[in-house]
């Protein structure tokens, strides 16, 4: 089952384990039952911690892994491996007692929960959003005896897809009852099954001693200033909602300079360890609401907290552009999408449509191509915008239909899910519909500047932060990078060069306001 690389790999892992685990394969005939088992067999060769039996759940086919002499906590239905081989490997640590990377807080408010929690999150294995959900779920599960979680492929479990109109991924299900749907972190699980950590975050907050800078927004430009700051010995912080921005939801990146190819989430991990390993006071799960800049910033969260400092750096980003015609919010995750690599594999056999003819249309178009029935791409201008290169990858393919000039009108449901997509044909005034199960909405990005509207940094028609070549807005101490300025071509490694020049002319700024002294915990260094 496991090829030789995975074997060694998991060799190594599997030394790390602690306690006996027991794994129970439910398995059946299938071609994936068959897989599950070679799987369980392989697992049982690598560690004499490990023992496998025969279980009994009634889906099939289905690893459950728990410690020895317990009732197993954790479950995968299907095979576990694609995004999910991580999920795996980290389940068996967790579950064989290897003591889990997880803030000592976070590890006592999991330990606290009371009650009686059965989570069930339905995956793509193509989703790269999906292991952050399975991980934290499956992380609780290992740590409070009152908390179970089960993974599951839905596209193994089809009928359970239907039957609970599961249109995007992750879905988390807690208790039979809708529970989340998309990327969550750990910490956002956590505040919506213990509403009162939220509410102690907030107040833990009120304590934070002033940054000499401060760093709002975790994708690649708030890492690099992150970073940048923190070199010069002074005292970073940085808050985000997640850290990662949109490279999280990105699959293959092939031109970050001198890697070949890297993956979005695997990049993020890079960058959060490069950030920490400054000792940059990372504060997640926190969303800014508003800026006010009299002599120092200050930030308010949308928490209630303040976090003032003396020089602040805005890398908020972007997000998805929504098409803002009736129908869209109302089937969000009912059939209106916009990550094809997550949500893609749910709509297999059925026709879709992709909305928006740049690079990302197209390419999304021709992904889906390979799992739907049929793809249409409906594109406001008169010809496609992306390269020439896709453009004839995409015509080649029998079951891609590309129609221009189209203006999106109305996403049209049942009620329950998306059922057509009507569109007016910008020449001729005719109004069209077109019979579809999904939309994937590739129109471009929207910068997370709204939260700045009563600031008083000016922003441009588009909603991006006017910067100057320092980085700086029109407001003293306040600089900003990445994709939510007018800097233009919004690339990762644009992202990250403004995120350094962003830092580094807010440190200027801070050595010619006044004195700046190194701090103990980061020693001063130059670049």
């Amino acid at each position: 089952m496991l090829d030789a690389t995975l074997k060694q790999q998991l060799d190594t892992y599997l030394k790390n384990l602690v306690n006996p685990i027991a794994l129970q394969v439910s398995g059946d005939d299938s071609k994936k039952g068959k897989e599950l088992r070679a799987l369980g067999r392989d697992l049982e060769s690598l560690s004499d911690k490990i023992t496998v039996s025969e279980g009994s759940d009634q889906r099939t086919p289905l690893l459950a892994i728990g410690t020895e002499g317990e009732a197993p906590r954790i479950r995968f239905a299907g095979v576990p491996l694609g995004h999910e081989f991580t999920s795996l490997v980290l389940a068996l640590l967790h579950s064989g007692g290897h003591p889990p990377k997880v803030d000592p807080t976070l590890k006592a408010q999991i330990e606290a929960l009371e009650g009686e929690y059965r989570f069930q999150t339905y995956v793509s294995l193509s989703c790269q959003n999906c292991p952050d959900v399975v991980q934290a779920l499956n992380l609780m599960a290992a740590l409070n005896p009152n908390i179970q979680h089960e993974m599951i492929d839905g596209a193994l479990f089809q009928d359970e897809v239907e039957s609970r109109q599961v249109m995007a991924v992750p879905a988390v299900f807690l208790n039979d009852a809708p529970f989340g749907q998309g990327r969550m972190s750990l910490e956002e699980i956590l505040d919506k099954v213990d509403a009162s950590g939220a509410d102690r975050k907030a107040e833990a907050l009120k304590d934070v001693a002033p940054f000499d800078m401060l760093v709002v927004g975790g994708g690649p430009a708030g890492a690099a200033a992150a970073i940048y700051a923190a070199r010069k010995g002074i005292r970073t912080g940085l808050v985000a909602e997640r850290f990662g921005g949109q490279v999280m939801d990105t699959v293959g990146i092939e031109n970050f300079i001198s890697v070949p190819y890297t993956e979005g989430p695997k990049l993020v991990a890079s960058l959060e360890e490069h950030v920490k390993d400054y000792g940059v006071e990372i504060i997640a799960g926190q969303r800014a609401a508003g800026l006010t800049a009299d002599g120092s910033v200050a930030v308010e969260l949308a928490s209630g907290a303040t976090l003032t400092s003396r020089a602040v750096v805005l890398a908020t980003g972007a997000r998805w552009r929504e098409l803002n015609v009736p129908g869209e919010h109302e089937y969000r995750g009912k059939g209106v999408a916009y990550c094809p690599h997550c949500d893609g594999p749910l709509f297999k056999g059925k026709p879709v449509a992709v909305v928006g003819g740049g690079n990302s249309g197209i390419e999304a178009a021709i992904d889906l191509a390979g799992i739907v029935e049929h793809v249409t791409v409906v594109e406001f201008a008169d010809s496609l915008r992306a390269d020439e290169v896709l453009q004839a990858k995409a015509r080649a393919l029998p079951n891609l239909e590309i129609v221009l000039n189209a203006q999106t009108t109305e996403v049209v449901g049942d009620g329950n899910k998306v059922v057509a997509l009507q569109y007016r044909d910008r020449a001729s005034g005719q109004d069209h519909r077109l019979e579809v199960a999904g939309i994937f909405v590739q129109i471009g990005l929207v910068p997370n500047t709204d939260w700045l509207k009563a600031s008083g940094v000016e922003l441009n028609r588009f909603g991006e932060i006017a910067v100057n070549d320092r980085g700086a807005t029109n407001l003293p101490g306040v600089y900003a990078a990445g994709d939510a300025t007018t800097v233009p071509f919004k690339q990762i490694i644009i992202a990250m060069g403004a995120g350094a020049g962003a830092a580094l002319g807010a440190f200027d700024h801070l050595m010619r306001s006044a004195p700046v002294e190194s701090t103990e915990e980061q020693p001063r260094l130059r670049a």
